[in-house]
């Protein structure tokens, strides 16, 4: 299941340690199985090697779920929007602008519409809707919480300072 192409009875052998015979025979025997209790699956034997296969009667409801997976991809301005959100928690659509230094208004609001960005209340100066990351957000990147974001420190330059100064 974690290969990109058919896997030979003998490399299959190997990993397992077993006689190559006994793993043809147990590729035959589960192959038979999948058949006849009619599994969403297939383990077939082709180009010199065993592979799973969706079965046919099953196909679209895969091709859906990938393609489906595929629309969701974000975009750079979203990718960067998020970043901002992330690490500047909460923080205003102006704010997340000025660090970006273009409009954010409705990548904002793509990202609100996908679930990754919740509204986090009102700055009490200015009024301005704060926002913050979802849990959605958390569970999509396999963490805890915020804290657990990786240091920015290694990834800007040397002279961050002297970039902050002269860009103002």
């Amino acid at each position: 299941m974690v290969v990109d192409e058919p896997v030979q009875e003998v490399t299959l052998a190997q990993v397992l340690e077993r006689p190559t015979h006994l793993v043809a025979a147990a590729l035959r025997e589960l192959a038979e199985e999948y058949e006849a209790s009619g599994r969403g699956f297939d383990l077939r034997q082709v180009a010199g090697g065993w592979r799973y296969y969706t079965r046919p009667g099953y196909a679209p409801f895969v091709e859906r779920f990938v393609r489906d997976g595929q629309q969701t991809r974000l975009t750079q301005a979203a990718l960067e929007t998020l970043a901002v959100v992330a690490y500047r928690q909460p923080v205003s659509r102006a704010r997340v602008a000025a660090v970006r230094g273009v409009n954010s208004d409705g990548v904002m609001r793509t990202l609100v519409a996908r679930g990754l960005v919740e509204e986090a209340g009102t700055d009490p100066e200015s009024q301005a809707v704060l926002y913050r990351t979802s849990s959605y957000f958390l569970e999509r990147l396999g963490l805890n919480d915020i804290s657990e974001l990786p240091e920015l420190a290694p990834f800007l330059p040397d002279d961050v300072e002297n970039i902050e100064e002269t860009s103002t």
